[in-house]
């Protein structure tokens, strides 16, 4: 990507300051009507979304209607919209508040792995662009401790600078993905958690194809290798948006346990596919809070013809 010149970083940013401090100004529930307003507007002004929204859904939900997957292609931009909204009001955020937004309730699994992290054991935490990533990095240092997570940074300093006033306020701690795998390795072989974005698409060399709702995906091979290499657990998470109880909910998979036989390749692509299946179980659970405009598919096997 070219590199930005420094009048449209300043514009870019002075203009994403702006959008957010009047939307910061408005009570909660106006901020996030407005954002997702806003937001349903972004598949009409730029129409080819529509058209890599629908393939994907079609990919992933073959036996449901044109009706039924255009709904949950609608659903991708009221949550985009309520992620913006909500981060407009994060300045107004204590513990207190946060408690009150998300249901942050351990269960048994989530306890025991709470008990083995305190024992010195990693947990590497895959999550992905679907409900609210951002309440997820913020709630959980709040509620329960900091992490560490891994990030590609913005190409715009200026935004990556704004965004991570919020991100680190309880004491995370973002780290690039580039020339950053010694230090998470060490995170994690410390006992400690580590965030990782990974339900996008990467190229070859990075990833690893595995199953994604029937189709391979090429998956970032990252996760994987850490886990394997310090020994940490994997443990899929999401913080989702329940309309029943108008609050979040953090979900999980089941906690995947890196596979060590030796055979390291192909213990990567089974460790991948464990961790990628449990995310594809919870946005079976959550369609319309995922982000189906990412072309999930467009890396191919050798020989495959393009999806998109």
């Amino acid at each position: 990507m070219a590199r930005k010149n420094t009048l449209q970083t300043r514009l870019e940013f002075f203009a994403a300051k702006a959008a957010f401090s009047l939307l910061g100004l408005m009570p909660r529930k106006a901020a996030i009507w407005c954002a997702t307003r806003i937001l349903l507007l972004v598949p009409i002004l730029l129409p080819k979304l529509r058209g890599i929204g629908l393939t994907n859904l079609a990919i992933a939900f073959p036996e449901r209607s044109l009706e039924e997957r255009e709904a949950i292609f609608r659903g991708t931009f009221e949550n985009l919209g309520r992620v913006i909204g909500e981060m407009t009001q994060f300045h107004k955020y204590d513990r207190e508040r946060l408690a009150e937004l998300i249901d942050f309730q351990l269960d048994e699994t989530s306890r025991r792995l709470y008990a083995l992290q305190k024992a010195g054991t990693g947990v590497l935490i895959t999550t992905g662009h679907m409900g609210n990533w951002e309440m997820l990095v913020l709630g959980f240092a709040a509620l329960y401790e900091p992490i560490s997570f891994l990030a590609r940074p913005l190409d715009n300093p200026l935004l990556e600078q704004m965004l991570n006033v919020h991100r680190t306020r309880y004491g995370n701690e973002p780290i690039s993905k580039r020339n950053s795998v010694m230090l998470a390795a060490r995170i994690l072989s410390d006992g400690g958690i580590l965030g990782v974005l990974s339900d996008v698409n990467v190229q070859q060399k990075d990833g690893v194809f595995v199953p994604f709702f029937g189709e391979l995906a090429c998956t970032t091979a990252g996760p994987a290798m850490l886990a394997i290499r310090s020994g940490a657990l994997i443990y899929p998470t999401f913080c989702v948006w329940d309309k029943e109880i108008s609050r979040y909910r953090f979900v999980h998979g089941a906690v995947v346990t890196p596979r060590n036989t030796g055979d390291r390749k192909q213990d990567v692509i089974d460790t991948t596919a464990a961790y990628t299946s449990e995310i594809e179980k919870i946005i079976r659970r959550y369609p319309d809070q995922w982000m189906w405009i990412h072309k999930r598919w467009k890396t191919r096997p050798p020989g495959e013809a393009e999806l998109y």
